[in-house]
């Protein structure tokens, strides 16, 4: 495989807070790692564990409500269907995975426990890809109303037809366990120098989403496809200087802090789980999890709003 990649270049403003970089005797590796993940296969069933037996931290809600949004072909099916494979033992392919830009149908899909227990307390939505400025796609009033939990589950969305209160089955008065409660940016870490078009889109999301107090992470996926070392072992990842500064570049583009950003290698063409891979995809979940109750724990009881 040719790696022709590109690095972009971070912003100014970030430059002051570098610090030097220790290298390790192997081109492009830092001497150790700068997050501390432990690749075993203990860390993954700790981590099953923890998902399988979460619940949201609101009497009001029995499931968090996760929407991840990115553009099309950013990895947002192939990540549900990645997640819920590690549950099953087994690579499949849940969530339909396409690069429909004309229409898409809002699908939420409930993790299942191992051995196809009984749904955990996370539900991953998907919906339509985003737009830049050039192309057709979901736009932020739609993206809106989904997060307000207007939207019914199966519509499906068009371009030329924006949700309206006269939109089949509009949910007029949503409670709290309609609406989302937190919210995953899935950016492709190979195509990054290709997102230029999206990030105004990216910093009106931000603001009408922070004024909802709900709040934002970013996973930042094919980060086999980034660099050689990756791509042979999924465990360098925060030893590989690239990805640490394409982390904190994807930041950048989301107007938000490194720590909100972690990456994630999908299935795809594999028919085999791995422990690292599977550790990376919990561990992107258990983030999640940790920001969706922040928001929850914060809303009162018997809420409208």
């Amino acid at each position: 495989m040719a790696y022709t990649f590109s690095l972009p270049t971070i912003n100014s403003e970030d430059k002051g807070n570098t610090r030097p970089i220790a290298l390790s005797k192997k081109h492009n590796m830092l001497e150790s790692p700068w997050r501390d993940v432990q690749w075993t296969e203990e860390r993954r069933t700790s981590l099953m564990k923890t998902i399988s037996s979460y619940k949201p931290k609101h009497q009001e809600v029995n499931q968090t409500r996760v929407l991840l949004l990115g553009p099309v072909g950013s990895g947002k099916s192939s990540f549900i269907s990645s997640v819920q494979s590690v549950f099953n033992g087994r690579v499949t392919n849940r969530a339909m995975v396409g690069t429909s830009t004309t229409s898409f149908t809002k699908r939420s899909f409930n993790i299942h426990g191992e051995k196809d227990e009984a749904p955990t307390g996370l539900v991953l939505c998907d919906i339509m890809g985003l737009r830049d400025e050039d192309m057709t796609g979901l736009t932020l009033h739609d993206i809106l109303s989904v997060i307000k939990g207007h939207v019914p589950e199966g519509h499906k969305f068009s371009p030329d037809q924006p949700v309206t209160s006269e939109t089949p089955g509009y949910v007029k008065w949503p409670e709290l366990k309609d609406k989302i409660h937190c919210l995953a940016f899935v950016v492709d870490g190979s195509k990054l120098n290709t997102f230029t078009g999206y990030k105004s889109t990216f910093q009106q999301l931000r603001e009408h989403i922070s004024d909802l107090g709900i709040h934002q992470v970013a996973l930042l996926t094919h980060i086999d496809k980034i660099s050689p070392d990756t791509e042979k072992d999924i465990s360098t990842v925060y030893s590989s200087i690239h990805l640490k500064q394409l982390i904190a570049n994807v930041a950048t583009l989301l107007g938000m802090s490194t720590s909100y950003v972690v990456p994630v290698k999908n299935y795809a063409a594999e028919l085999d789980l791995d422990t690292n891979t599977d550790v990376l995809l919990l561990s992107a979940v258990d983030h999640i999890l940790q920001y969706a109750d922040l928001y929850l724990k914060d809303v009162p009881l018997s809420t409208n709003n």
